[in-house]
C-alpha cells in the first residue's frame, strides 16, 4: 500500500533513473505535481518518455553538482550512478555527485523548507564484521579502494544530512538500499541480476566472481518504492538511517541456478577472480523499518525474477528486430 503523502511538488533528483523513474510513476499516481531531474549519464530518457505528457508532470536535464532553484515541498534525492562500472568510471564526478550534489539540495530544503530524502546504501557497510546489518554498525569500508568514491561519497551525503538537520532544522529522512532489482533495469549496468538474466537470455556463460558462496539479499522494485514513500510520510522525529531491502538472503551461485531455471536457458556457469572490496555477506536487519514504517517487502525473488525476466526478454527482442530492420 502506498503512502499518503497528500498533493505536493516533489523534485526528484535520478528521476530518469530506475529506481527514479519508478518512483515518479507512483508520485504522479498518488496525486502530485512532480519534477524529475537528471543529467541522463545513466538514467535513460526512455524510462520517463511515458510521463512526458502527463500534465503534473516535468523534466529538467542538470547535474545536480551545480545548484539549481526550485519551488518544491519534498526532495528525493536519488542522483548518483549505483553500479560499479558506472560509478568507477569517473570516480571523481561520483564523489562530487554525493558530496557536492546533496549539499546544493540539502541548501535547496532549507531555502524552502522542503523535506528531504536521501537515498543512501547499504555500501556504507563496506564488507561488514556484522550480519545481518543494522543501522547501528558503523561498517568496514576501505577508503582507498575503487569502491570508496561511492561508498564513502554516500557516508558522507549522509553526514551532510544530520548536520543540516541539527543546525538548520531540515526535515530529513535517510534510506539505506540493498540490492535491488526489477524492470527498467539497465542491461549494461553491471549488476548481478541484470548480468545473469542477459548472459541467461542470450545462450552465454553466467559469469560468478568468486565461488558463488558470497551472499546477497534482493528486493523487488515495488517494495522498494513503497519503502521510500512510507519514509517520506513518516513523523517528522525519525531521520533513519532505515535500512530497505529484502531480508532473504541468496548465495550468488543459487541466484544463477534459479535465473537459467526460469528462463530456460543452456547457459554454462563460470567463476571468474572475485573483484577488490567486494562484500561477501550482505543482508538487511529492517527491524527498524518494520516497527517505525509498518514496512516489509512483499514480493518473493521467485515472482520478481519472473517479470524482470520478462522486461528484459522483450528488450532484448525489440533490440534484435531493429537490427534485423537495419540490415
Amino acid at each position: 500500500m502506498l503512502a499518503n503523502l497528500g498533493s505536493k511538488r516533489i523534485l526528484v533528483t535520478g528521476g530518469a533513473g530506475f529506481l527514479g523513474s519508478h518512483l515518479c510513476e507512483a508520485l504522479l499516481r498518488s496525486g502530485h505535481h512532480v519534477i524529475c531531474l537528471d543529467n541522463l549519464s545513466t538514467g535513460l530518457r526512455r524510462n520517463i518518455e511515458h510521463l512526458t505528457d502527463t500534465e503534473h508532470f516535468s523534466f529538467i536535464k542538470h547535474d545536480i553538482v551545480t545548484p539549481i532553484a526550485l519551488e518544491v515541498d519534498q526532495i528525493f534525492n536519488l542522483a548518483c550512478p549505483a553500479s560499479p562500472p558506472h560509478y568507477q568510471a569517473d570516480p571523481i564526478h561520483t564523489t562530487k555527485t554525493s558530496v557536492l550534489g546533496s549539499l546544493n539540495l540539502l541548501e535547496l530544503a532549507r531555502r524552502r523548507n522542503a523535506r528531504f530524502l536521501q537515498a543512501s546504501t547499504s555500501e556504507v557497510y563496506g564488507d561488514p564484521n556484522v550480519h545481518p546489518q543494522v543501522e547501528g554498525y558503523w561498517g568496514n569500508v576501505n577508503p582507498f579502494g575503487p569502491r570508496a568514491c561511492y561508498d564513502e561519497g554516500k557516508r558522507c551525503a549522509e553526514t551532510l544530512c544530520f548536520d543540516y538537520h541539527q543546525r538548520h532544522g531540515v526535515e530529513v529522512k535517510i534510506a539505506r538500499i540493498f540490492n535491488t532489482y526489477g524492470p527498467r533495469m539497465r542491461p549494461d549496468d553491471g549488476r548481478v541480476v541484470s548480468n545473469f538474466i542477459v548472459q541467461a537470455l542470450k545462450g552465454d556463460d553466467i559469469t560468478i566472481y568468486g565461488d558463488g558462496s558470497q551472499t546477497r539479499s534482493f528486493c523487488f522494485v515495488d517494495d522498494l518504492i513503497d519503502g521510500f514513500l512510507c519514509l517520506m510520510a513518516s513523523p517528522a522525529s525519525f531521520t533513519g538511517p532505515v535500512n530497505l531491502g529484502n531480508p532473504c538472503e541468496f548465495a550468488i551461485g543459487e541466484l544463477a541456478e534459479q535465473v537459467i531455471e526460469l528462463t530456460g536457458s543452456r547457459s554454462r556457469i563460470v567463476n571468474h577472480p572475485l573483484p577488490t572490496d567486494d562484500p561477501r555477506q550482505r543482508c538487511p536487519n529492517i527491524s527498524l523499518a518494520m516497527r517505525e514504517l509498518g514496512w516489509q517487502p512483499r514480493v518473493t525473488l521467485f515472482e520478481g525474477l519472473g517479470r524482470t525476466i520478462r522486461h528484459f526478454d522483450g528488450l532484448l527482442a525489440n533490440a534484435a528486430s531493429k537490427l534485423v530492420e537495419v540490415a
